[in-house]
Order: C-alpha cells, then structure tokens, then sequence
C-alpha cells in the first residue's frame, strides 16, 4: 500500500501594523507586488449584513476591510470571488499598540552587490530609512527599516 504524502500548507506571513493600508502600499512598492482587492468579498459582506460600514475603508478606489490587506506576487494565483491571493503574500492587520522592540522575523530582500545601492535608494524614495550597513566575513548588506519601524536587509 503507498502512502500518498500531505498537500503543502498554504501560508501568509502576518505582520502588525497601525496603518495596514500604508504598510501594504510600501511593501507592494518594494516587492513589486500588487495589492488584493477583495471589494467583491467586501461588497458582498455588506449586503448580506455580515459586514458594518464602520468595519470598511476606500482603498484604491474600492471598498476594503479597515483592518485587514494584504499583498501578493503578481505572478501567483488567487481567487477571482474574494480577491485573495494563494501564493506568496504578505497580509498586515491593523493592532492598537506601537513597534516598540527588534522582530523576531524579518524579510531579507535580495538585491545583489551590484544593484543593492540603487535598490536601498529605491526603497527610501518609497518611505523606508537606512539604520545599519553590515559588512562582516559572512557578507555585507544594509539594514533597513519601513515606515513603521520593522526591520529589514537588503543584501
């Protein structure tokens, strides 16, 4: 008798936020991912009842969940009823409390030596500020942090 191994999980990495809609924009911006748009699950939410007006935003034009979005790799599949991606995404919910100490998970954007200067510019433009360059004998990269604190390299 063969065994059949388990699907892989699908995950999301979740990050915290006091501005989700902000965070998202920035990362879209430095991943090159596009936005969800879940205006058709949000639409649908409120007509049902299930949703309050007081639990939406305008986001880009559309209707959106006040505390919730997420970004995702343009590339990977998602689910045209919901908006939601199901590949590589990032998802920021929106928490009443302040960054106030390191991550314990950080994202490492990889640039490569020759495009990491430009790349550390590019994200500054789009809000992001240079804490640290690491040069040591295991490599060199720069650490950042985006518009709420959180930490980051680009190597």
């Amino acid at each position: 008798m063969t065994t059949q191994a388990p699907a892989p999980l699908h995950w999301k990495i979740v990050i915290d936020a006091a501005d989700p809609h902000a965070q998202a924009d920035f990362w879209a911006g430095a991943l090159h991912y596009t936005a969800e748009d879940n205006s058709a699950l949000v639409e649908r939410l409120l007509s049902l009842g299930a949703l309050s007006g007081e639990a939406i935003v305008e986001y880009h034009g559309r209707p959106a969940f006040r505390d919730l979005v997420a970004v995702r790799h343009p590339d990977d599949p998602y689910d045209p009823e919901t908006g939601t991606g199901l590949g590589r995404r990032l998802l920021f919910q929106r928490v009443p409390e302040p960054k106030t100490v390191k991550n314990r998970l950080h994202l490492d954007l990889h640039a490569g030596p020759e495009r990491r200067a430009d790349e550390v510019a590019r994200l500054q433009a789009l809000g992001a500020r240079v804490l640290r360059e690491v040069r040591e004998p295991a490599g060199q990269w720069v650490l950042m942090a985006d518009p709420e604190g959180n930490e980051f390299c680009v190597q």
